[in-house]
């Protein structure tokens, strides 16, 4: 195979997303607004601390209140429609690579069957859920993280410096994670595929396996397949749950240590009470996506190697070059 020709599948796969390519944009734009209206909550409370509660006036409260209402229902809005926009490109993607992964798959089953050609359509699948998840939301949101950083560095220096540690603790989890958790998360995606292709060949042969009394020596194999597989999915399942929990253990500490360190700021007469509060509150917006993204990371994992395989299946089985069409025969009999 020429390196051209492996790179055929990948390019069939981009030039399949780049069709949506304007709807990236619209959701790119949503993600502006949607992380620009988040700044509500923070500046809700700033005002209502600092402002509010010391001119106590209930006019102030009222109009701010029912700014906030306009507001956090327009920030809903816009993140409904990222939601489907991204949904329906999703299927865009598969129902524009369905055929052509389903016609490789059969084309290579009957020459070379084997892995690709097994897990083809649901590798398609994973890269789909991936694109219509919310754990691609958060690689939209993940951009503007540094942007809430520096708002907290504008409300006290030691503020912005306790949430780039935390946010640097976090990114270096997140890397940590992707390079830990890469080979169990194969390791089980393979024993399962064995298992799976134990048991298909246990069902189509089952009047052999019946009529030769091989029916106990045959689930014994599946069996150890099985468990093979199961101990894979327990392993990668161990690895990301505790990442997971690492993560968020680890962001509500955060929040609490930014509102202690605003708290102590407060009683030394370097920061407002608002400001205290609403750097706490930007602190858990600003790591919520790095969060959500440890979370998932499973799906950003499953879809990651189902591309890698769909890139591979499409470069080795390329699309059948067009026939020269014969004339339509007719009905005719001659005796």
């Amino acid at each position: 195979m020429t390196p051209n020709r492996k790179d055929l599948g990948r390019d069939e796969l981009r030039a399949a997303r780049r069709e949506s390519r304007p709807y990236y944009w619209f959701v790119g734009i949503f993600s502006f607004f949607v992380n620009l209206l988040m700044l509500t909550g923070p500046l809700y409370m700033l005002q209502v601390y600092d402002r509010v509660l010391g001119s106590r006036s209930e006019a102030t409260l009222i109009a701010l209140s029912l700014l906030v209402v306009f507001l956090y229902g327009m920030m809903g809005m816009l993140d409904y429609v990222r939601g489907r926009v991204m949904g329906r490109v999703a299927a865009r993607f598969q129902s524009r690579l369905d055929l052509r992964v389903f016609d490789a798959v059969v084309r290579r089953a009957s020459t070379q069957p084997d892995e690709l050609s097994a897990t083809g359509l649901r590798d398609l699948e994973s890269v789909q859920r991936l694109m219509s998840s919310p754990v691609l939301m958060a690689l939209f949101d993940m951009p503007w993280t540094p942007f809430f950083l520096f708002g907290i560095m504008l409300f006290h220096p030691w503020l912005g410096y306790l949430a780039l540690a935390g946010g640097g603790t976090l990114i270096a989890i997140a890397l940590v994670n992707q390079f830990v958790t890469r080979n169990p998360s194969l390791k089980s995606n393979t024993a399962t595929f064995q298992s799976e292709k134990i048991s298909d060949q246990i069902r189509g042969e089952s009047e052999m396996v019946q009529a030769m009394g091989m029916r106990g020596d045959a689930f014994r194999r599946w069996q150890t397949a099985r468990d093979a597989s199961l101990k894979g999915q327990i392993a990668s399942a161990d690895l990301l749950g505790s990442f997971s929990t690492l993560t968020r253990t680890l962001r509500l500490l955060l929040q609490s240590a930014m509102l202690g360190l605003g708290a102590y700021l407060v009683l030394q007469n370097e920061l407002t009470p608002g400001a205290m509060i609403a750097g706490s509150i930007l602190m858990g917006r600003a790591l919520a996506p790095i969060e959500l993204a440890i979370g998932q990371w499973a799906v950003i994992e499953r879809a990651r190697k189902g591309w890698e395989n769909l890139a591979r299946l499409l470069s080795e089985v390329p699309p059948e070059t067009p026939r020269t069409d014969l004339p339509v025969p007719q009905a005719k009999l001659d005796i």
